[in-house]
Order: structure tokens, then C-alpha cells, then sequence
């Protein structure tokens, strides 16, 4: 990877930082080509149990590097690497934490609706501009974020595009937690490491459940999930589990 985008593994976790302080960590298409080939890497590896996205220097994203995006002149060419990273953003199936270190603006945030655990720093600030910009909400946001607020929340946050604080975030849902700047990135990395030491195919399980039961009818989920409870009941995974708790003994999943 570029020094924009840094990729570290240790203990289970890739690390990605967004580190390109002097754009305030706008993205431009090559990094949105190295953060697709990152997060593939993460999902191809089975000694990479969680994935946790980060920034640096007080800024998550500031969203895309428009000067970028126009030196193309065909519309569709210069959006695919944005298209292909948010198809692998969407479909991820690990675990994926985000540390939100600063200003998360546009992509910064709509990135943020795909991850499964968001926490933010006490100066993190979010906006979501894209009527302002003379564009339209991008990633998922307007089926997203109205299924999470309600359509008059989701309105004032894309219609207005105001900027809002990490607390209203976490009121709203989709932040988890607000800590200090300082205690953040050490934080968000010891849920990750809790994620990553649970049994890794029901967790894959677990996540493919919450992303694909909306909108099903109740019975059918009960279906779905009866399903696959019996047939995890059946893993090894759920065996150590099971018989680490007869035995009073925290389970490993090391191995699995």
C-alpha cells in the first residue's frame, strides 16, 4: 500500500489508516482502489479475524479529493473505484470497526453506515453535504439512514447537510461510543481484539444475519435463523464453546 493507506496485521486485526494529513484525508481514486484491495486482503485472509479503519491527525476522511475526481472527463470511469470500494465496504463479512479520529465528511460518514462498530473522538465533527455540492446522498445512505432514523431525521441530516457533533452521532445510533481523542484509537483496537477472539464462522454468521433480514417477514427469519443455529450448534466452534463452559474455563478459538 501507498503511505496513504497503511496496512498493518497483528493479533488478528488489520489495521487500514487513512493517512494523508494535508488533504485532511480526502480520498482520491487510488486510495479508494488500495482500500478495496485492503479490505479483500482482509477477507481472503484467515488469519485476519476483524478489520478497524482509522485516520490520523485529527481527520477520519474529509471526503472525496474533488480536484481528483474532475481531471476525469468520463463521469462513470472516475466513480468506479469509489463503486467498487463501497460494494466491498457493503459486503465485508468480518467484522469491521471504525475509529473516528476528526472530521468524517460525506464518504467519511456514509462509510461509517457499513461498519458494525463505530466509536469517535469528543472533537469528531460529521457532515453529509451532498445537496449543498449540487450531488445526491452516495453509499447506501438514503435506504440506510432513514431505516435507522426515520425519514425526518435522515431528511435534516442529508436535505440540510449541517454539520453535527460526535454526541449527536451516538444519540442518533450509528456512533457506539464517544472517547477522549487521546484514549480513542486504544479503545476501538479492544473491541476489536474482543471480536476477535470469538468464534470466527458464527461471528461471520452473526454479522450475515443483521445485514439480510431487512425487510423479510418475521416468520421467515425465525426460519433463517433456527437453521443456522442448528447447524452451528454442530461446528467445533460451538463444541469448545459448549465444553468450555461445562468446564468453567474461558473457551479458544485460536485454532478455528
Amino acid at each position: 500500500m501507498s503511505k496513504t493507506i497503511s496496512v498493518q496485521i497483528a493479533e488478528r486485526i488489520m489495521t487500514i489508516r487513512i493517512q494523508r494529513p494535508q488533504a485532511r484525508n480526502a480520498l482520491n481514486r487510488a486510495m479508494y482502489q488500495q482500500l478495496t484491495a485492503a479490505l479483500q486482503q482482509a477477507e481472503a485472509d484467515a488469519d485476519v479475524r476483524v478489520a478497524l479503519i482509522s485516520g490520523c491527525e485529527g481527520s477520519f476522511s474529509s471526503g472525496n479529493d474533488i480536484d481528483d475526481f474532475l481531471q476525469s472527463e468520463d463521469d462513470a470511469e472516475s466513480l468506479a473505484p469509489v463503486v467498487d470500494f463501497l460494494h466491498q465496504l457493503a459486503a465485508f463479512p468480518k467484522p469491521l470497526v471504525a475509529a473516528v479520529n476528526g472530521v468524517a465528511i460525506g464518504i467519511g460518514t456514509t462509510m461509517l453506515l457499513h461498519c458494525d462498530l463505530v466509536y469517535a473522538a469528543d472533537s469528531a465533527q460529521f457532515q453529509l453535504p451532498f445537496v449543498n455540492l449540487g450531488v445526491v446522498p452516495e453509499g447506501g445512505s438514503s435506504l440506510l439512514l432513514p431505516a435507522m432514523l426515520g425519514h425526518q431525521q435522515a431528511a435534516e441530516l442529508l436535505l440540510l447537510g449541517e454539520r453535527f457533533d460526535a454526541v449527536s452521532a451516538q444519540q442518533k445510533g450509528f456512533v457506539n461510543a464517544v472517547i477522549s481523542h487521546e484514549e480513542l484509537l486504544d479503545y476501538a483496537r479492544n473491541q476489536a481484539l474482543k471480536l476477535a477472539d470469538k468464534p470466527p464462522a458464527a461471528m461471520v454468521a452473526a454479522k450475515a444475519l443483521l445485514k439480510s433480514q431487512r425487510g423479510r417477514p418475521l416468520s421467515q427469519v425465525l426460519e433463517t435463523e433456527i437453521a443456522l443455529f442448528a447447524k452451528h450448534l454442530r461446528s467445533p466452534e460451538a463444541q469448545e464453546a459448549l465444553l468450555a463452559f461445562k468446564q468453567r474455563r474461558k473457551p479458544d478459538f485460536s485454532e478455528f
